[in-house]
């Protein structure tokens, strides 16, 4: 397994523009402000996520995350779910009542069902926004555009994004899959299974899971980051490269310049 830890590429769009990129995790909240080029004119800002979680929660601790981050002009969101055109169809972490594997909450669900997170950035911050699941926005910064290449986030949960010859795949939710002994991926590959199975089980099953998927697309590429990543120690094959913890706040300015939707 090969390591990179690429930049984001140069940004062909408007010159002085600045980027706020949100990553929201299931157990963490992270931000930086990117240059034009792409590059973090600040160190990444991060706060410990909180559970229970309802949207206007959210909103709240992310306005608190980012005052002491300079000025920007628009606002890229990575968030752990299914999102399409800026609205939530899917919080899987965010509908628990003490965070992942908790008991999931009807109430919280019906918040977070359909939320406008896009429109409820905008009135936060008074910019522009666009949000993406968190695995595509990783995808969008270390993608060659080359192929079937597949992206995978080892977190609070498993998370993925395809692409084929640079464009985004449909947004295919392999985390709440079967994947052995009657569990989801989530179930068998998440934080809360690697606590509780050990570091040296937990990468046995990573392998395993990337050998499924594998047989699944035949993707030439997979890339494997998110934060458990660093307890990766199997050998995941040639076809494997592990990438930079910040890829999901550095693709926030390509989402602007390459949206690849």
């Amino acid at each position: 397994m090969t390591l990179t830890g690429k930049p984001a590429g140069k940004s062909t769009g408007p010159s002085a523009l600045r980027t706020l990129s949100i990553d929201i995790g299931g157990t963490g909240l992270k931000a930086s402000v990117l240059g034009p080029d792409g590059a973090m004119l600040t160190d990444r800002a991060r706060v410990v996520t909180t559970y229970p979680l309802p949207p206007a929660e959210l909103i709240k601790h992310l306005t608190e995350l980012v005052k002491p981050l300079p000025t920007f002009d628009r606002v890229s969101v990575a968030f752990p779910g299914v999102v399409r055109e800026g609205r939530v169809l899917s919080a899987p972490h965010f509908v628990t009542v003490k965070g992942p594997g908790s008991k999931i909450d009807p109430k919280l669900v019906q918040l977070w069902k359909d939320f406008d997170l896009g429109a409820a950035i905008v009135t936060a911050f008074a910019k522009p926004c666009r949000v993406m699941n968190d695995a595509d926005m990783q995808g969008i910064d270390v993608m060659t555009g080359t192929g079937v290449e597949l992206v995978i986030t080892l977190g609070t949960g498993l998370g993925t994004a395809i692409f084929q010859n640079g464009r985004l795949g449909p947004r295919l939710e392999f985390s709440q899959h079967p994947f052995r002994k009657g569990e989801t991926y989530n179930e068998q590959v998440g934080d809360a299974a690697r606590k509780k199975v050990g570091n040296k089980i937990w990468n046995k099953r990573v392998a395993k899971a990337v050998a499924t998927l594998d047989n699944l697309m035949f993707f030439d590429k997979v890339y494997v980051g998110g934060g458990n990543a660093a307890s990766l120690k199997v050998d995941l094959g040639p076809k494997a490269i592990k990438i930079d913890a910040n890829a999901g706040i550095l693709g926030g300015i390509k989402l602007w310049d390459h949206p690849p939707y």
